[in-house]
């Protein structure tokens, strides 16, 4: 099984983000990804549904899908002796597409969550992560011992229909909220002081913090949840589920689970 990623080495992970970026453009060749076109259930294809917003886990570069779920599905189509199809979606459409048999697998950081495991089925998480905030840099002080500085003027970029949305309207229900589809808009946003802080899942959160330090923009380090990403599939379909659990473990006995992560995300033990 994964190790679990303590809480500490967050605060690590802005040290190698520079190393992380370099990496990204000696990567493999990618997949076309699907956007429009819809793949009939085949025995010899996988299927995984991917939104493409979240360096480094999944993102397009070019014309190809990259990134840390994109290099796992290549090695588990290849597991399974399969064709690889990566079909691109927007995030809300993954578990429709899901459940509907569109695709067969959602592989695009999904978090884990009881109200999602009502529908769909999740394999054994391979990562812990945690939502973290983008703030602009001058704000810094403002948010030094965390969210406590929100007030009812303050308002909150999110993405629509994730965990991050979910954290924010439970613990901050009296602040505003602005919803957006994908992360550029929200970082934008955020630059020209629309929102106060976009709260999203840790790894994006410290990539955008690297992309935009230019734009004034930082992360406060300190995750403000604890959650596990995993791989979803449909609940009648055990023999993927178990396919990708078992999977899961022979990659982490054979040192390819920790090559990946080393690759796309340094800190890692």
């Amino acid at each position: 099984m994964p190790k679990n990623l303590s809480r500490s080495r967050w605060l690590v992970l802005l040290c190698f983000l520079a190393g992380l970026l370099l990496h990204m453009g000696c990567t493999p060749p990618g997949q076309h990804a699907v956007k429009t076109t819809e793949i009939s259930p085949d025995v010899n294809i996988l299927r995984v549904g991917v939104s493409t917003d979240a360096q480094p886990l999944v993102y397009r570069q070019g014309n190809k899908i990259v990134g840390l779920e994109a290099d796992f599905a290549r090695e588990l189509a290849k597991y399974l002796g399969k064709s690889l199809q990566f079909v691109e979606l927007d995030w809300e459409d993954q578990i429709p597409a899901l459940m509907s048999n569109k695709i067969d697998i959602i592989m695009s950081g999904m978090t884990k969550t009881t109200l999602r495991e009502v529908r769909i089925a999740f394999c054994i998480p391979y990562l812990k992560s945690g939502q973290m905030a983008l703030i602009r840099r001058e704000d810094a002080a403002r948010f030094s011992t965390g969210l406590f500085a929100l007030t009812t003027s303050s308002a909150i970029g999110v993405i629509k229909n994730t965990y991050g949305e979910y954290f924010a309207d439970e613990q901050y229900s009296s602040v505003k909220k602005i919803t957006f589809s994908t992360s550029r808009p929200a970082v934008k946003a955020l630059i020209n002081k629309r929102i106060d802080m976009f709260i999203y899942d840790g790894p994006m959160i410290l990539y955008l913090a690297s992309e935009n330090e230019i734009n004034g923009l930082t992360a406060l380090f300190a995750p403000l949840t604890e959650e596990s990403l995993a791989w979803a599939v449909r609940k009648d379909n055990k023999e993927l589920l178990e396919s990708a659990n078992t999977f899961l473990k022979t990659i982490n006995s054979d040192g390819r689970y920790k090559k990946l992560i080393k690759h796309w995300i340094p800190f890692a033990k």
